[in-house]
């Protein structure tokens, strides 16, 4: 039952960020219509496919993460704010892309992984390692980057779309909780609507999606500068809103 209802409240907050992400909705009023779950906008919302027949998919967040960010991404400069041990970052180096890891705790990468293409479990030698910043994630250290990511990224998440502000960078959130942030939800206001809403009043277009771990699994993505592998992923920003 408690699974159920876990499930029916992310159904509400997908709908919610689908209806704050609508050309048809204006950003003014954004915040004062998440809690409205009975219509959904008329955004296309770019889901990843269900793997729920496959329990086991469930447990591997950063692969996860990792398939869908080189299937919408072309490589480029990530930073992985909050990347602990540094998986994300040592998969997508191995893929060409510039990744570093912003953790203030250094942490040493997993002795292995597995690969959900193969299925099979791959060894981290002893010898390998990541590129690591290892202090606490600031505003100013966007600017050598194209792409943030803050998987379940405590007390980073307001300053990530800060960033992105400032220097025009994509990002890739999943919010988990409001721990060290700047500002709170009011009562009733899921902590990702919260952020949306924040990212939509200073003009970052955003769309949610969904992955199949668990724990929060709903992102918010913002494309930025960074070149895209398709050109079917355009979130909707509040420029585009009608007044």
């Amino acid at each position: 039952m408690v699974k159920k209802k876990d499930q029916a409240r992310t159904v509400q907050i997908m709908r919610s960020l689908e209806k704050m992400t609508s050309p048809s909705l204006s950003p003014a009023h954004a915040e004062d219509e998440v809690l409205n779950f009975d219509s959904l906008g008329n955004q296309p919302v770019k889901m990843v496919a269900d793997s729920a027949k496959s329990l086991r998919m469930k447990k591997f967040r950063t692969q996860l993460l990792y398939q869908w960010l080189v299937s919408v991404f072309e490589p480029c400069r990530v930073a992985d704010v909050g990347g602990g041990k540094g998986l994300l970052s040592f998969l997508l180096a191995n893929d060409g892309w510039q990744a570093v890891v912003i953790d203030p705790f250094d942490q040493s990468l997993p002795d292995k992984y597995k690969d959900l293409s193969s299925g099979q479990r791959v060894k981290i030698g002893a010898d390998q390692s990541v590129r690591r910043i290892t202090t606490a994630f600031q505003v100013e250290m966007a600017r050598d980057f194209d792409l943030l990511v803050g998987m379940h990224a405590h007390g980073c998440n307001a300053k990530i779309i800060d960033a992105s502000v400032k220097y025009g960078c994509g990002f890739v959130l999943f919010p988990c909780c409001v721990i060290d942030e700047p500002f709170f939800p009011r009562l009733g206001v899921q902590w990702i609507e919260c952020l949306a809403d924040y990212a939509i009043r200073q003009g970052k277009g955003i769309s949610p999606f969904r992955l199949n771990f668990k724990g929060q699994n709903i992102g918010l993505v913002h494309t930025g500068k960074c070149k895209l592998r398709h050109n079917d992923y355009e979130p909707i920003s509040s420029a585009t809103r009608s007044n």
